[in-house]
């Protein structure tokens, strides 16, 4: 199993590859289910599969390009998710909200994991047992870990949202929750945003994979937090063979910050 530390440098690597194409023209396709996937995908993708392979040969990794592909390992209890440029619209229309997210999975739960916003020069990590950390990156390097905790809920909520993938479900679920600020934001950042005390729900009531959610579901987790479906139970990974769903899509679900929210506001609508 690696460390934090290795696994910031694998996923510094990749974000080197997804900052080359950035400062270059960006050339988008579509894949079969129309979200647009990009070079820096592509690059990043090899990088860091390629790291963790070779570091650890023994643990399967399942990535989101190689997936769409059709290339998907055999899971066990013990995985590697890999999203290597989870925002791609963001990183399409240049706002610097796209990460690079690697999370391991050990029975269903995430239990580490890293989110590194290359154009924004920060990263967050977060590991059972060890705690949730911030860090800014300079010169390539990560500086010194800082640790962050979810903060415990004031009376006036505040909710971050996708920017790139907003429903009138979600609206209706804030309205319900008597969320009194919101913040837009794109990519796992909003994770990150509840797992630091910046914000205290991400409730996505929309599509979203299981490698769009695990490493700042491991960095929220780690921090305090905790991610439940909508009736309540916590956000498992691994999902295959699903009735009715593919492999690992997620159901609705709802970041907490403080857990004692869970279960305190009024249901989303189905």
């Amino acid at each position: 199993m690696l460390t934090i530390a290795q696994l910031i440098e694998i996923a510094l690597a990749g974000g080197r590859e997804v900052i080359d194409v950035y400062g270059s023209e960006i050339d988008a396709t579509l894949k079969s289910d129309s979200s647009p996937v990009t070079q820096a995908d592509i690059r990043c993708e090899a990088v860091v599969t390629e790291a963790l392979s070779r570091m650890s040969p023994d643990i399967p990794v399942v990535a989101e390009e190689a997936a769409a592909g059709g290339s998907i390992p055999e899971t066990c209890e013990i995985f590697y998710l890999v999203d290597p440029l989870d925002g791609t619209k963001e990183f399409i229309n240049r706002n610097g909200d796209f990460t690079v997210n690697i999370a391991l999975i050990d029975k269903g739960v995430p239990v580490s994991g890293i989110v590194y916003a290359p154009a924004l020069n920060r990263l967050w990590v977060g590991a059972d047992g060890e705690g949730a950390f911030e860090a800014e990156v300079v010169d390539g390097a990560a500086g010194p870990l800082k640790p962050i905790r979810a903060r415990t809920a004031p009376e006036a909520i505040t909710a971050v949202g996708s920017r790139s993938h907003g429903s009138d479900a979600t609206k209706v679920w804030l309205e319900r929750y008597a969320v009194e600020n919101l913040v837009s934001r794109g990519s796992s950042l909003k994770f990150c945003l509840v797992a630091s005390g910046e914000a205290d729900v991400y409730p996505r009531l929309g599509r979203t994979m299981e490698w769009d959610t695990a490493a700042g579901d491991a960095v929220l987790r780690a921090a305090g937090g905790l991610v439940t479906t909508l009736d309540g139970a916590p956000l498992l990974y691994g999902k295959r063979g699903q009735s009715e769903d593919v492999d690992f899509a997620n159901p609705h679900f709802v970041a907490y910050g403080d857990r004692a929210l869970i279960g305190q506001g009024a249901k989303a609508p189905a």
